[in-house]
């Protein structure tokens, strides 16, 4: 009796046990598909977050804020691949804090494992970082990292960037369930990044109408064409993020650009600047008549036609206002330093607008000419009717006058009569005076100071072996008379054959400028300097044309060596000596 109830014991245990195991199985089976809903129901959460998001800064923080908890990594980052396709231009990182950041120094540009996956873009999962071939290692002060997942992020077949985990908490190795979600992440993430692309470029074309409608209407307004260029350089400058503007025209009958205007940072190093054609940036896009672009304007010497000029600004773009017909000039836009370079479709938008900029100008321009055509030919039927009318009548009033002179026996009276018939004469002199004023039509094809002086610039540029740089800055063809003018261009030449003779200088920079009351020459070159015992006479020649318009010439020795020769004089004409 006793075996026979323990075998029946023992059977009753045997399926007890195994329903243990099967409801612990079955427990466990529940757990995972209790996680495996809780997964995915965070994955569709993420999906809809990121897609949520139109602004692309802010979408792709989205995203790699969603990956990091979709797969419990303690540090996450989204590197964005520039457009040279092997580097990386952007990073976006979740767990770094902004201190650790700026101890780390400069973000990672794709090499070692994030290199990888740019050169392989597939997932890709590693137990331990430093181990993988391609490990290049960390710099100082960056966390630790081991455990490693990565995905590429596609949008429309392209690879846009890729999602970078490391460190998955509580020690755990990153499996085929987070490569999984991850991978459905980046797909959600390269059709959140489209839209915020394409909503981005529908706004960025919104701006640009709306900035070619504003400036349609301020040349339709009469604006003149200074403040038109101001206008287009400003707003190109807001739209694309400028640091700098600069709006350059051709001068008439040189191969010269000068800087009409310039706005923003180290606008005055460029602003009055005369730019020879070729070898330079705007050149370079003027003749062309198509975008040109520099990545770094600080150290491209195309852009001041010479040495660099100034510091702190970074990537440059230029494009011609107007069609291969006509450029009517140049627009320059420079970035701070560090910023992103002008892509090509910047560039082409650009381009478009400073078209569609040129465009108004051309329909303003026919305006003004149309209204130029109506005022002369008023001017011309007020001359016709004074000529026909007024002194016809005054001539046939003046004839009877003088008959009926003749009568008058009364010597004041006719006297009196007389005198009218004078003033009658001296009128009609005055109206014809009139009618050829409003008959002439006021032409003066002579070149005015800024193309005599950028001419003499010209020409001793041989001499010299190198092209002096010009500024020039005021209304030197409205302000300064003719005569005075004449000096200027004198001594100009004069200061530039000094050089070429005896300074031995290998640069010379001239500035030309007035402020209305008076105007000023300064020529300065980096040569030997003027010895003590030479030659005084071309310095008197200029020292005396300046005394004869009342004004003078000063020499200077500046620290960095060489000459600088400051020659002024008033634009009002010599004063009256007939005083002294």
């Amino acid at each position: 009796m006793g075996s026979s109830g323990d075998a029946q014991e023992a059977r009753v245990r045997l399926p007890q046990l195994r329903l243990d195991e099967l409801l612990d199985e079955l427990q466990a089976r529940l757990d995972s598909a209790r996680g495996t809903r809780d997964r995915v129901h965070s994955l569709l959460e993420a999906v809809l977050s990121v897609g949520r998001e139109l602004d692309l800064e802010q979408a792709l923080n989205s995203i790699v804020e969603a990956a990091a908890t979709l797969v419990d990594a303690e540090y996450a980052a989204l590197g964005v691949i520039g457009p040279d396709g092997r580097r990386l231009s952007a990073f976006h990182t979740v767990g770094v804090s902004p201190e650790q950041i700026a101890r780390i120094g400069p973000y990672p540009e794709g090499h070692g494992i994030l290199g990888e996956l740019i050169r392989h873009p597939a997932p890709l999962r590693l137990t331990k970082l430093s181990e993988h071939p391609a490990s290049y290692g960390f710099p100082d002060h960056h966390p630790p990292m081991n455990t490693f997942l990565g995905v590429p992020i596609r949008v429309r077949d392209q690879i846009f960037g890729n999602l970078y985990l490391t460190e998955k908490r509580g020690g755990l190795q990153f499996d085929e369930d987070d490569e999984s979600v991850l991978s459905t992440l980046a797909v959600a993430a390269g059709v959140a990044i489209d839209n915020a692309r394409l909503y981005e470029e529908s706004r960025l074309r919104e701006r640009w109408l709306q900035a070619n409608a504003e400036i349609t209407h301020s040349l339709m307004s009469g604006t003149v064409q200074g403040g038109v260029l101001g206008l287009i350089a400003e707003r190109a400058r807001e739209i694309t993020g400028a640091a700098l503007a600069v709006v350059a025209v051709p001068m008439t009958d040189t191969d010269s650009l000068t800087v009409e205007l310039a706005i923003g940072e180290e606008a005055e190093v460029l602003r009055g600047l005369v730019l020879p054609v070729h070898g330079t940036l705007l050149g370079q896009a003027y003749t062309g008549g198509v975008p040109v672009t520099t990545p770094d304007a600080a150290r491209d010497e195309r852009i001041s036609g010479g040495q660099p000029r100034f510091t702190g600004l970074g990537p440059a773009g230029a494009v011609p206002i107007g069609s291969d017909d006509r450029v009517r000039g140049v627009v320059l836009l420079v970035r701070a330093a560090g910023a992103h370079p002008f892509s090509g479709q910047e560039m082409e938008q650009l381009q478009v607008f400073a078209a569609q900029a040129a465009v108004a100008m051309e329909l303003a321009e026919r305006r003004q000419d149309a209204e130029q055509i109506a005022l002369l030919e008023d001017r011309d039927r007020i001359a016709r009717d004074l000529h026909d009318l007024a002194i016809q009548r005054l001539f046939a009033t003046g004839m009877t006058l003088q008959s009926a002179g003749r009568f008058i026996e009364h010597t004041e009276a006719k006297e009196r009569v007389l005198r009218a018939v004078d003033d009658l004469d001296e009128t009609i002199k005055i109206i014809r005076s009139t009618i050829f004023g409003l008959r002439s039509r006021g032409d003066d094809t002579a070149p005015g100071l800024r193309t005599r002086a950028v001419r003499v610039v010209g020409e001793a540029a041989p001499l010299l072996g190198f092209a002096p740089s010009v500024r020039m800055e005021g209304l030197l063809d409205t302000h300064v008379p003719r005569e005075t003018a004449d000096h200027v261009v004198a001594v100009l030449s004069e200061a530039l054959t000094n050089i070429a003779r005896h300074a031995h200088a290998d640069r010379a920079e001239v500035v030309l400028e007035t402020d209305g009351k008076e105007v000023r020459l300064t020529v300065t070159d980096d040569g030997v300097g003027l010895p003590a015992d030479g030659r005084r006479s071309g310095l008197a020649n200029m020292t005396e044309r300046a005394r004869r318009l009342g004004g003078d010439l000063a020499l200077v020795a500046p620290g960095s060596g060489g000459t600088r020769v400051v020659w002024h004089a008033p634009v009002g004409g010599p004063p009256d000596r007939s005083r002294s």
